[in-house]
């Protein structure tokens, strides 16, 4: 059960991190010479956040005494 608690945090915390860096790239504003913009940030944004949101409470599952 250790392993997988591991696991799942740091799972959350590479979700957590990449939800950050996709928000800070989905909010820069657009840069016309260079074309449009061909990853959606904002979208990726958001389902690495939900993907963090579940993995965390994965966790709270897995760390839950009685289980």
């Amino acid at each position: 059960m250790e392993s997988e608690l591991t696991l799942t945090l740091v799972l959350d915390v590479v979700a957590i991190v990449l939800a950050l860096f996709c928000g800070w790239r989905g909010a820069r504003p657009p840069d016309f010479s260079r074309g449009p913009r061909l990853v959606p940030w904002r979208m990726l944004m958001m389902l690495t956040a939900a993907i963090a949101v579940l993995l965390s409470a994965h966790a709270v599952f897995l760390v839950r005494p009685g289980s």
